[in-house]
């Protein structure tokens, strides 16, 4: 219409694959971004990098078999979805089936690799998950991958249909004769109102995550009560402010309890805002204690198999929040930081230097927590240990009889190996049957070994990451209304739509999922709105959420 053809609000993943998408099919796009130009790719960025395919050539390579079927099946299983996620669940059917030849042959092309081995992440505990290794991690990290798609948006043949408009927020859609034209906003540098109208309009600005408030407004309510302290590892921009404009707009905004967590959320040693946190990978040989110092249970807690499981037993304890007891040794070969800041080898792409730290384990990033991270304290023995842990909270709630019969008990399960009738003996075990995850493991060390100290305890919190519910859409990316109806000229795509279908996840992710889906999406919305592809289901009656 008046100015381009579409509107991108959000310059994240999901925004700049659209512009991508949108630039191949020789389209006029503007993107609308609310942060700072050095933060174009969003949380991306920061990202591991992982991202989920199904029946890959690295899956075939490794000697791994798999289907859209069993993906579907696993998915499923893990979402747990309810009579009414229609949407969600035919999302999650279109993925499983086109991921790879949408997502992973797209990137290729593109200069993406990544490393020979698949990772095995989220194997389910009560609920099956994943039924192989489907975690292709990205070569440079989720730095590489935003880098590399911002400099095919740069250096693109129809690079002069691009706009891209940082700072600006935006506060309206502008409506005309029932059709979604533009948007009204703000330009946060200049105070400035601004006005843009297209022919469709794609909103991709994130989820709620990165505020605390707004997590703890949507919290999941079985659960009871939110943690009064928690750490976000969002950007602040990710604040909800994307859906409540769709709302205004007549959207349908779906699943907003259901969020991605994690639970070994430390303080962020270079936090750039209030409860910045870093999310850890949590040593699998360490007992998980609560405020008191003991296991928490029933279900064992060692990352790897159920993420949500983790945090849904610490946000139960009556102090919402966990320690980590292990030792030095331990933690150099299995303790790791997620994302892209901290792993400096995989970001930077030195291959040695990566293979070192599989092989030998990571000491110059757990030195660095422990001097520079609050929440690490170290001692020579447990009693010393235990006066630190309580030195730090201010409280005498840790107790040292409790801490030294856990360590005393994980100790003589891990001394007795497969035998051990200890559950997280057992999923020690498993996790070490594949080669991919041998490689990070300790092989059978106790905590108390004299060989391993000092003694490290990690006070953890949850930490928010990813809104898995959103803006509901169809399988066009259409924007829905509370009755079903597609609001013409809208769409919305990434976290913003709950990664398709305002909430493509149901309860549980299988990660890898999330970048994964943001390229899709973005894809799939394009392609339906220049007609290239456009997937009309119809939906039975009454399935749409509000919550």
């Amino acid at each position: 219409m008046k100015d381009q053809d579409i509107i991108v609000v959000g310059g994240g993943l999901a925004g700049i694959s659209a512009a991508l998408e949108a630039l191949d099919q020789g389209l006029r796009v503007t993107i609308l971004d609310r942060g700072r130009p050095e933060r174009f790719g969003g949380l991306a960025r920061w990202a591991f990098g992982g991202i989920f395919y199904v029946d890959s050539p690295f899956q075939r390579k490794n000697g791994f078999e798999d289907s859209p079927s069993l993906a579907f099946s696993d998915w499923c299983s893990a979402a747990e979805f309810g009579p009414k996620d229609f949407w969600p669940k035919k999302w999650a059917e279109k993925y499983v089936e086109r991921c790879t030849r949408d997502v992973y042959e797209w990137l290729k092309p593109k200069g993406i690799k990544y490393i020979p081995s698949v990772q095995w992440v989220e194997r389910g505990l009560k609920k099956q998950g994943n039924s192989v290794p489907r975690f292709h991690l990205v070569w440079g990290s989720g730095m590489n991958l935003a880098n590399t798609l911002i400099g095919h948006l740069k250096n693109h043949p129809e690079s002069r249909k691009l706009k891209v408009k940082f700072f600006h927020k935006v506060d309206e859609l502008i409506i005309s004769q029932d059709r979604v034209v533009g948007v009204r906003g703000k330009d946060l540098q200049t105070d400035e109102a601004f006005e843009y109208q297209a022919a469709a309009t794609i909103l991709a600005a994130g989820g709620i995550t990165g505020s605390v408030d707004e997590v703890k407004k949507h919290w999941y309510s079985a659960w009871g009560k939110a943690p009064e302290h928690m750490l976000t590892g969002s950007h602040m921009v990710a604040d909800g402010q994307i859906h409540r404009v769709a709302k205004a707009a007549g959207a349908n905004v779906t699943h907003l309890d259901k969020q991605w967590n994690y639970a070994g959320g430390v303080h962020h040693p270079e936090g750039d805002h209030e409860l910045h946190g870093l999310s850890l990978v949590p040593p699998k040989t360490a007992v998980w204690l609560d405020y008191q110092g003991n296991p928490i249970g029933p279900d064992p807690m060692i990352t790897g198999f159920d993420t949500r499981s983790l945090v849904e037993q610490i946000s139960q304890q009556e102090k919402q929040y966990s320690w980590q007891v292990t030792n030095y040794k331990i933690a150099k070969k299995e303790l790791g930081v997620s994302g892209s800041k901290y792993n400096h080898a995989l970001r930077e792409q030195r291959k040695w230097a990566f293979a070192k730290t599989i092989l030998l384990g990571n000491k110059g990033m757990v030195d660095f927590m422990i001097n520079n991270c609050v929440d690490f304290v170290v001692a020579d023995n447990l009693s010393e240990l235990v006066a630190k842990m309580n030195e730090l909270t201010g409280t005498n709630d840790v107790k040292a009889a409790h801490v030294k019969k856990a360590v005393n008990t994980f100790d003589e399960a891990v001394k007795e190996k497969q035998d051990s009738q200890d559950p997280r003996i057992a999923l020690i075990t498993r996790l070490r049957e594949n080669k991919g995850d041998r490689f990070r493991l300790m092989n059978y060390s106790p905590i108390q070994d004299p060989a391993g100290l000092p003694f490290i305890a990690i006070r953890e919190f949850i930490l928010t990451r990813k809104s898995m519910g959103g803006i509901q859409t169809n399988l066009s990316a259409q924007v829905l209304s509370p009755e079903g109806g597609a609001l013409e000229g809208l769409y919305a795509i990434g976290e913003s739509a709950g990664f398709g279908g305002g909430g493509i996840h149901g309860l549980r992710a299988l990660e890898g999922t999330f970048l994964g889906n943001c390229m899709f999406n973005a894809r799939v919305a394009v392609n339906a709105i220049t007609g290239k592809e456009v997937i009309k289901v119809s939906a039975p009656k009454k399935t749409s959420i509000s919550n």
